[in-house]
């Protein structure tokens, strides 16, 4: 079986004490956060920080230390399973004003209520929840 590995970020930023996740919606119809391929020599916080700056145009991205998740999936191309794994990090964006990339057609700050209930997939829900207890405690 073919094996994928990919970097993202939770994107949010903070509107008064709550902060608001940026969910992108992919060609396909899907919710989720900001995450792609490593580029050869690419760390896995370089590729996420490219990732999110190519898809969202958002410029400077703080990452939080000591929060990074990994996910597992699978999924089906041209008929060969694929194992894909996706270290996710927790970012704080500068700006509020996104450009997307040809890769997703339309994009919402949500909190994150309605950021979860939005999500296409299970795994993201679990992300957004950590990433949320994350906030709360720090």
């Amino acid at each position: 079986m073919k094996t994928e590995k990919s970097a993202g970020i939770i994107i949010f930023r903070r509107l008064g004490e709550e902060p608001v996740y940026l969910l992108l919606q992919d060609g396909s119809g899907y919710w989720g956060f900001s995450k792609g391929h490593l580029q050869v020599g690419e760390t896995l916080t370089e590729a996420a920080l490219r990732e999110a700056k190519e898809e969202s145009g958002l410029g400077e991205i703080e990452l939080q230390s000591g929060f990074q998740r990994w996910i597992r999936y699978f999924f089906q191309n041209r008929g060969e399973k694929i194992s894909k794994r996706v270290c996710f990090f927790l970012g704080k964006a500068k700006a509020q004003k996104v450009v997307l990339s040809s890769e997703h057609q339309d994009y919402q700050w949500l909190p994150y209520h309605q950021a979860r209930e939005k999500s296409s997939f299970k795994n993201t829900q679990l992300l957004l929840k950590e990433a949320q207890e994350y906030l709360s405690s720090s």
